[in-house]
């Protein structure tokens, strides 16, 4: 079968989107499919489309349905979507929706957004990410002089990007806790905020864009890693970090908790920065706080296994009988 992606997310684009595109199509290779990968749909006979995000997709999900009403489209809900475009721009988001055979989401919460007249299309597949090697973990220790604290993504409204460093602010003279910050700026009124916040705040570090081995790395020296967002559809640095065995502070909005569980104990609330300061102290001062993060993020690595998503993927797949 020929499996259309389609992606808003250009082919250089290291935008999240299109990673998720590049692995779902190493998948569905790997399940004995032919897939392409656009930006666009440019009326290729596809036998399936897969179209990332409902309303940046919304015309090449119409065009395809028009051409192919037959044809099975299957609808890769994103953050934005879910908690931003199905109220902000209904007509075209709830368009897509209906369009949709099935509606893959990236955790279990995303439903709390969506009709209830859908809810049968959903299909749950948690987004995986590759273990670190042994070799890896021999090159890079954790300091002992500092308490490393990872961001790892865009700089950009829906990461609420500059709360760990206005969290960090004015700690005891004695902490240790350094902030590390991997992300491109969505323009340049981010990249001057994280500049201007450098100048002010020696503990806050802002790298930029940087290689995927250098996050990976990250992940491996640093002690804890924070997710601020206000909005996610299903975070790929959740799955990242859990296979790593970095444990993470989140912010408790519905794309962590239905990642982390209900019952995990590194939630703050949305855009709270004196709870995520408190939460932070706590990491440094509290080994045992820090290994039941740990044990934790240990305890649902098994979900975001690349046999798990492909397993997704074929189960979707049969669940179509196609």
């Amino acid at each position: 079968m020929h499996i259309g992606i389609i992606t808003p997310a250009a082919a250089k684009s290291l935008n999240g989107n299109r990673a998720t595109a590049k692995r779902w199509a190493f998948f569905l290779r790997q399940l004995g499919h032919r897939v392409s990968i656009d930006v666009e749909w440019h009326e290729k006979p596809y036998d399936l489309m897969v179209a990332l995000h409902a309303w940046r997709s919304a015309p090449s999900i119409a065009l395809f349905k028009k051409k192919f009403p037959d044809r099975p489209l299957v609808l890769a809900m994103t953050g934005t979507d879910l908690y931003r475009f199905i109220n902000s721009h209904p007509e075209p988001t709830l368009a897509s929706i209906k369009s949709a055979d099935r509606l893959v989401v990236l955790h279990r919460l995303a439903t709390r957004v969506l009709p209830a007249s859908c809810h049968h299309k959903v299909h749950v597949i948690h987004q995986s990410a590759v273990a670190l090697s042994d070799e890896s973990s021999r090159q890079v220790k954790r300091s002992v002089k500092t308490f490393d604290v990872c961001i790892v993504g865009h700089l950009r409204e829906e990461k609420d990007s500059m709360r760990v460093a206005y969290a960090v602010r004015d700690l005891p003279a004695d902490s240790r806790i350094r902030i590390l910050h991997y992300g491109k700026a969505h323009n340049d009124e981010w990249a001057n905020y994280a500049m201007q916040e450098m100048k002010i705040n020696p503990r806050y570090h802002w790298f930029g864009e940087v290689p995927h081995w250098k996050v990976r790395r990250a992940y491996r020296s640093c002690h804890l890693m924070v997710l601020p967002s206000v909005m996610e559809g299903g975070a790929n640095v959740i799955s990242e970090a859990s296979i790593a065995g970095l444990p993470i502070i989140a912010s408790d909005i519905d794309g962590s908790v239905g990642l982390l569980g209900d019952d995990y104990a590194g939630y703050f609330p949305v855009q709270d920065t004196a709870a995520l300061r408190k939460l932070l102290l706590k990491a440094e001062a509290e080994l045992e706080y820090v290994r039941n993060l740990t044990q934790q993020c240990k305890q649902r690595a098994a979900l975001f296994t690349q046999e798990a998503e492909k397993q997704g993927w074929a189960d979707l797949l049969n669940d179509m009988k196609v």
